[in-house]
């Protein structure tokens, strides 16, 4: 089995293991306020909004309820049943980022959270499928994780240990330094408009106990607050996930 299918069916069991509910609830933690606050102002609610990787839907289905003509495509198609069983008039498909079944121009925003990195062959591919569907003034919004001080001390000492840098070696999770992300983002033609460090407590989640609330991969409140220091006096060591809020010209 390749990498690509054994990660594909890694998602599938960890949606299974999770609800809709669960990743509804993480919608309202401070990290995914903030960064849903962060790209709102570039989203029409004329244009349809396509989200590729949807997974449970918990984006989309928040977005809809405020008022956005929505769109999910996943490869998981355990997490597109689970979602339509949530709410049927949701407009969901089975694809892959690499292979969009869409025309070119047909969107007003592409949404991708925490997708590109799960591909060995890179983010190329897919960012050129995004720039192709979009139409032009059409806006990328992109997360990706970040190789910050605690992911490379875990890495550093899984890698003296004689292990694989990855946490899994079927499930593959890479990292994107700002410098590496940008160059590819404008090397398919998007134009930056925000490049922008976030989740600084979810960093420290990482580290462990100390910062983890009871819950769905929540946060305390020392967490947070020592977030919201990291966020202003290192805010590059401490990213969690890159934001990129890009435009097709």
């Amino acid at each position: 089995m390749s990498r690509y299918d054994s990660t594909r069916r890694a998602w599938e069991d960890i949606w299974d293991s999770a609800s809709v509910d669960q990743e509804l609830e993480t919608m309202t933690y401070p990290r995914a306020v903030e960064t849903l606050n962060a790209y709102l102002p570039y989203l029409s609610k004329t244009d349809i909004v396509l989200e590729a990787g949807s997974g449970l839907s918990a984006v989309i289905l928040t977005l809809k309820q405020m008022g956005y003509r929505v769109m999910g495509l996943d490869y998981a198609v355990n997490a597109l049943e689970t979602s339509q069983r949530y709410d049927p008039e949701l407009a969901l498909v089975a694809g892959d980022v690499h292979h969009l079944p869409y025309a070119e121009n047909t969107f007003g925003a592409y949404l991708s959270f925490g997708v590109f990195e799960h591909f060995e062959t890179g983010m190329r591919v897919p960012l050129a499928e995004a720039y192709r569907v979009l139409k032009p003034g059409g806006v990328l919004v992109l997360t990706i994780p970040y190789p910050n001080i605690v992911n490379q001390l875990l890495a550093w000492r899984r890698k003296r240990a004689g292990m694989s840098v990855l946490n899994d070696d079927e499930f593959y999770e890479s990292t994107y330094t700002r410098a590496a992300l940008t160059n590819e983002v404008q090397a398919v033609g998007f134009k930056l408009e925000q490049v922008v460090p976030t989740s600084h407590a979810y960093t420290l989640w990482g580290v462990g106990a100390p910062f983890r609330a009871p819950g769905y991969y929540r946060t305390n409140a020392l967490a947070e607050g020592l977030g919201r220091v990291l966020k202003t006096v290192l805010p590059w060591p401490f990213n969690f996930s890159t934001l990129v809020i890009a435009r097709k010209p």
